[in-house]
């Protein structure tokens, strides 16, 4: 089976992993520091906080913007399901934005023609969490602009796009929005095992994200009501989560981040590849937004079912049976029944609706060879025009 993503581990790698095994701290060491040292030199960004998953960072990132109950936070209905979930953790209620029908990605006219209504009836939101999909950035100027004028957060869902860009800077600088979240899950492309991470030029949010992920505990003088009893002190001054990452997890990833632009490059090489020998199938190809530069985490095609005469279903378990690992990203959140009891329904967002009927995502990942990109591709053809 050709899987659809998968991680790409080096001696190098294993090596930085061992030597910390070997060392004196498995956890809270120097290799997280380390680790967020590496993604601010990537990224531009003043301050990272590694944590132990994505869905880690956005609960904390919302936390730290204040989000609470009688708050709203909107976001888009494709993606994964943490990406919502973060807001209902804060007891704040959960809407949605409709994508853009090429890039896939949550729609600013769409963001804006709800935004004007919700003024009227004054259920504006306090955060937009817009989620670069496949890695290509939404675009971020427009919807911050939008932000300034409706007074709203942002959070950046970059857990598909580490080593992208928009207008040259690399996603994560955190120019358009307060803070920006990023994934290594091993599928993504760097990858800690699990792990995650929120980035931010603000040194107030950095300080509340860093109490939230460990406890609400802090040895910070400045931070705590007492002065010192000696130097074992500290004071939790905060509700918090064990959201820490471990110094494996930590080795790992700042071993991937020396390989970051080797990956996404490998990932644009293939991507063009299939742009080429995909062209004449009866399928739309992914569109690149101008002004950005995809980290390509995922190669998602639309099938173009009316020239088709079989289903989404037929077609992507055709292709499963022949030993291609495709996959479907994602079910629109608001479809899932636990939202559906919150009264959404089959109808509130119809591009993400017609997307979802239409999507599969194909292999792609660093590591992946131009004879199994072949076969992805012949297998691919006998199962639409088979």
């Amino acid at each position: 089976m050709i899987p659809y993503g998968k991680q790409s581990i080096d001696q190098t790698d294993i090596d930085a992993v061992i030597e910390v095994l070997s060392s004196d701290f498995l956890t809270q060491g120097p290799q997280v520091p380390a680790f967020e040292s590496a993604l601010k030199t990537a990224t531009n960004a003043k301050y990272a906080l590694a944590v132990n998953s994505a869905t880690s960072a956005l609960h904390i990132a919302c936390l730290a913007l204040g989000l609470g109950k009688g708050d709203i936070l909107w976001t888009s209905p494709i993606t994964f399901v943490a990406s919502a979930n973060c807001g209902l953790y804060c007891g704040a209620d959960v809407d949605f934005v409709d994508i853009d029908p090429t890039t896939y990605n949550l729609c600013p006219i769409r963001l804006e023609e709800k935004l004007v209504e919700a003024k009227k009836v004054g259920k504006l939101p306090k955060v937009v969490i817009p989620v670069h999909l496949c890695g290509q950035s939404c675009d971020m100027q427009k919807i911050h602009h939008l932000s300034l004028q409706y007074g709203f957060k942002i959070i950046e869902d970059a857990s598909h796009a580490i080593g992208g860009r928009y207008f040259e800077k690399p996603v994560g600088a955190c120019e358009y929005s307060d803070i920006t979240v990023f994934s290594f899950h091993p599928v993504k492309i760097v990858t800690t095992a699990e792990g995650g991470a929120a980035l931010t030029n603000d040194a107030k949010l950095a300080q509340k994200m860093d109490l939230y992920r460990s406890h609400g505990v802090t040895r910070i003088p400045e931070l705590m009501e007492k002065d010192s009893h000696g130097s074992w002190y500290y004071e939790q001054v905060d509700l918090g989560f064990n959201y820490r990452m471990t110094e494996l997890q930590a080795a790992l990833g700042v071993s991937q981040m020396q390989r970051l632009d080797a990956f996404v490059s490998a990932r644009h090489e293939l991507a063009a590849r299939y742009n080429e020998k995909l062209k004449d199938l009866p399928i739309t190809l992914p569109y690149q937004l101008e002004g950005t530069y995809s980290g390509l985490h995922l190669y998602v095609i639309r099938l173009q079912l009316d020239k088709l005469s079989k289903s989404r279903k037929d077609v992507f378990e055709e292709l499963r049976e022949k030993g291609i690992g495709v996959n479907v990203h994602y079910i629109p959140v608001h479809t899932q029944p636990f939202y559906r009891r919150m009264g959404f329904k089959q109808g509130d967002f119809p591009e993400a609706e017609k997307y979802y009927s239409e999507a599969i995502s194909i292999p792609l990942f660093h590591g992946m060879t131009l004879e199994q990109q072949d076969e992805v591709v012949a297998t691919l053809t006998q199962v639409l025009e088979g």
